[in-house]
């Protein structure tokens, strides 16, 4: 198989997390392409030319990173990342759910600083990107989740989107979330792919 990705992709890691936690690394071959570019590979694979894509062994192009996952979660060993069903399925998408609108609301305003002129940026839309992931951040840190046995896809998600806020946003939210920087400690220490998959410095 062959992921198509970028090192600093917040949804590739969370996709590397996992091949690396369902004993996958000796049969994903991991390729960097730059999708801001238009990348013929990546746009073969995917029209929309966003990345992770999976190219699975015959030829089908996976995409998206939440189905990326779960089709790794059905071929790879290991810990089982997707409930199959009832409520702990629903727990973990939608702990996934809100890690990944964490990860798009900071990706947003990484892309407003990039591509917008300086004299077209709208500050009250950065700061709704701001008050959302804030929001999000405070809601977690009332109760930071937990696992039994092994972190799941949910878990695998959130680390990544904090990891994002690390990497692009100098690690800010870790002064008003004490509880969330000893969870991902913790994370990253039951999951070594967390540090493996970890992006170069910006």
């Amino acid at each position: 198989m062959k992921l198509l990705s970028s090192p600093a992709s917040p949804f590739g890691r969370k996709v590397k997390m996992t091949i690396m936690m369902k004993n996958l690394k000796d049969k994903v071959e991991v390729t960097t392409v730059d999708a801001t570019k238009g990348d013929a590979s990546l746009s073969a694979a995917n029209p929309m030319g966003r990345i992770p894509v999976l190219l699975t062994a015959d030829g089908q192009a996976i995409h998206d990173s939440h189905v990326i996952c779960e089709y790794l979660d059905s071929v790879g060993t290991g810990p089982v990342l997707f409930p199959k069903s009832g409520p702990a399925r629903w727990d973990t998408l939608t702990r996934a759910s809100l890690a990944d609108g964490i990860i798009e609301a900071a990706l947003l305003m990484v892309y407003e600083g990039r591509y917008r002129p300086e004299n077209m940026k709208v500050q009250s839309w950065l700061d709704r990107q701001t008050m959302k992931i804030n929001a999000s951040l405070a809601e977690l840190e009332k109760a930071p989740p937990t696992w039994h046995g092994a972190p799941d896809y949910g878990h695998l998600t959130l680390a990544a989107a904090l990891g994002y806020l690390d990497f692009r946003h100098a690690g800010t939210w870790r002064a008003k979330h004490p509880k969330m920087v000893a969870w991902l400690d913790t994370f990253a220490k039951a999951v070594p792919g967390f540090e493996a998959s970890k992006p170069p410095v910006a």
